[in-house]
Formats: structure tokens, C-alpha cells, sequence
């Protein structure tokens, strides 16, 4: 966590940074589809490896992305796939948005 603020950010940062700040909106038709982990995931991973963390790779870093909402893996016939298309549902977070014990 030290490294990451050197960097000059917290780890919502670095995170939402993998998509650029905004979440993925996939067009899933079938659970299928959805992969294990995308390029996105991988470089994730690569990058908090180099950080010194452990235990993060690409396919628990994709999980975490689809946790917290940076990527819309809703197939599209379900409900959840348009609320999150719409933003109703929930919205990226920063740390600026969240107390210093949160982040």
C-alpha cells in the first residue's frame, strides 16, 4: 500500500485505472461467454505482483473487477445488465470518495 501512494494514488486508483475510470460494458448472451480473465485482468495482476502483492492472479483479479463493479459481465437478458448499462445500480468509486480507513 506504501508503494501505491508513492505513486501518487490509492488503490481505487490503480484499480479503476485498468478501465480507464469507467466500468466494461460486456454483451454477454450466455454465461459461456464470460471469460476467466481478460488483458485487462492480466495486466492487473502483473502490476500488483510488482507492487509486492500476493495472491493476485489474473483470474482473481478479473473476480475483483466483477465484484466491484468495473466491468458489466450481467448476460444481457437478465435484469442487473441493464441497471448497470443505466448507472442505477451503483457507480465507480474513488478514494476521494470513500474515509482513509476505507481505501
Amino acid at each position: 500500500m506504501l508503494a501505491l501512494r508513492e505513486r501518487g494514488g490509492g488503490l481505487a486508483e490503480v484499480l479503476w485505472g485498468f478501465v480507464d475510470g469507467r466500468p466494461r460494458q460486456n454483451q454477454w448472451r450466455d454465461l459461456s461467454e464470460v471469460p476467466p480473465r481478460t488483458r485487462e485482468s492480466d495486466a492487473m495482476s502483473r502490476d500488483l505482483k510488482r507492487l509486492g502483492f500476493r495472491f493476485v492472479g489474473s483470474t482473481i483479479c478479473y473476480a475483483s473487477m466483477q465484484s466491484i463493479g468495473m466491468g458489466n459481465d450481467h448476460v444481457i437478458f437478465c435484469f442487473g445488465h441493464a441497471e448497470v448499462l443505466s448507472g442505477t445500480s451503483r457507480k465507480p468509486w474513488t478514494s476521494s470518495t470513500l474515509p482513509p480507513s476505507e481505501i
